[in-house]
């Protein structure tokens, strides 16, 4: 049994017993879960350990015993930090600095190249670029050298006609959002969020980990999912559609996941120090969360309180959630769900009800919003497993959120 740290509102509880369950139940090896409703923190949950024993390095290599997770560990959270890179395009709309309506080619001129000059920056936001995939991956040491990937993704030619269609963009969405972001205000995103966002909202959250921060960041590792028990419900398979789209090399699924090649270490200090808006953010759970209820709403802790308040105008807030894409998604397979920046509530990523908005990651971590239940909500993990948009540890936090909410409006 694993020993859960922290605290819960009262009527919360299902959710502290659903986090202690994610570790006999799903495999859990070190994790977090933070609450904010109505601007107040009522779940701060962490247990497990910070490196898990995958035999490579860290304290267990030296035979020195796990390391605990701690109320202040970090955690790479793959590409939940889209959901954190979308507010910067949002927020520059919201101060007259970027057209969402206008060619990314206005800000971007080289990016007109190969039959893209009609790109709109929503179109950017929303998956529907046509440019997932790379004719030529970067290596790992290209894709965080800030020259590359942009230069890669300005000459790539789209594989749909910009607009009509949209499919994940999980590696490339690094270097348009990045670049994009860099060209219109001269500074990297990274900066920009640090800056902008995660200093005035006192969060540990970094587009660039800091040397100094090394020190807090867990370790992240590949887990196997436990056989679920009978009383559980069978253990899901993905589709054979999606299982096939993964093994075909030549697919777009494949392509659009390799355009770093070969597969980055995501523990590395170089990639934990590049800005990588598509997928290296490093975060607590706390920070997360809280960004999310900042989105929505002003927080009134004294750390927040020079913030100004809630950082979406009513009419960003609307924007974000609004649909963009939706149906068949061309990389994904399944059918997806896109706001400007935001994936939303369905059945490919559940999560708490038609109004919510934020990012999954693949391999577990979840971070989104809801201004109608007033939640932000944020889950990170070390233990990565396999799947993109409906981990079963997040979903059964999620449950257990909505549980909590029903019960204390009944």
């Amino acid at each position: 049994m694993v020993d859960v740290q922290g605290t819960v509102a009262d009527g919360f509880e299902p959710v502290r017993d659903a986090f202690a369950a994610n570790f006999t139940r799903h495999g859990e090896r070190g994790a977090a879960i933070v609450l904010y409703r109505e601007g107040e923190k009522v779940v701060d949950l962490w247990g497990g350990t910070k490196n898990p024993d995958d035999g490579e390095s860290g304290p267990e290599a030296s035979g020195g015993g796990p390391e605990p997770w701690t109320q202040d560990t970090a955690q790479v959270v793959r590409s939940v930090t889209k959901g954190v890179a979308a507010a910067v395009p949002l927020l520059l709309h919201q101060r007259g600095q970027l057209d969402l309506d206008g060619r990314v080619s206005t800000y971007w001129p080289e990016f007109k190249a190969a039959g893209k000059e009609r790109v709109l920056v929503r179109h950017l936001l929303a998956h529907r670029t046509g440019v997932p995939v790379l004719d030529t991956p970067l290596t790992p040491a290209e894709a965080v050298d800030g020259i590359s990937g942009p230069r890669a993704v300005a000459a790539q030619r789209p594989v749909w006609e910009p607009g009509t269609a949209h499919g994940y963009h999980a590696q490339t969405y690094s270097w348009l959002l990045g670049e994009l972001v860099r060209r219109v205000t001269g500074r990297t995103i990274g900066r920009w969020i640090a800056e902008e966002i995660a200093r005035p909202l006192g969060l540990d959250l970094w587009l660039g980990l800091p040397e100094e921060q090394r020190g807090r960041v867990g370790r992240i590792a590949a887990v196997e999912a436990l056989a679920a028990p009978a009383a559980h419900g069978p253990r899901l398979r993905p589709k054979r559609s999606v299982a096939e789209a993964y093994r075909d090399p030549e697919s777009l699924t494949r392509r659009a996941f390799a355009a770093i090649t070969p597969v980055p270490d995501e523990n590395d200090p170089a990639y934990l120090a590049a800005e990588l808006p598509a997928s290296g953010g490093v975060a607590t759970a706390e920070a997360l969360a809280r960004f999310y209820a900042a989105l929505i709403g002003p927080l009134p802790s004294a750390r927040t309180a020079r913030s100004g308040g809630r950082l979406f105008a009513p009419a960003t807030l609307t924007m974000a959630r609004t649909e963009e894409s939706a149906g068949p998604d061309r990389v994904l397979v399944v059918g997806t769900r896109y706001g400007l920046g935001y994936m939303l509530h369905g059945p490919a990523c559940p999560l708490l009800g038609p109004g919510s908005f934020g990012h999954p990651g693949r391999g577990g971590s979840l971070a989104f919003a809801d201004p109608e239940a007033r939640i932000g909500f944020a889950y990170v993990t070390n233990g990565m497993r396999r799947g993109v948009t409906a981990d079963p540890r997040a979903q059964a936090l999620v449950r257990a959120v909505r549980t909590s909410l029903a019960a204390r409006e009944a």
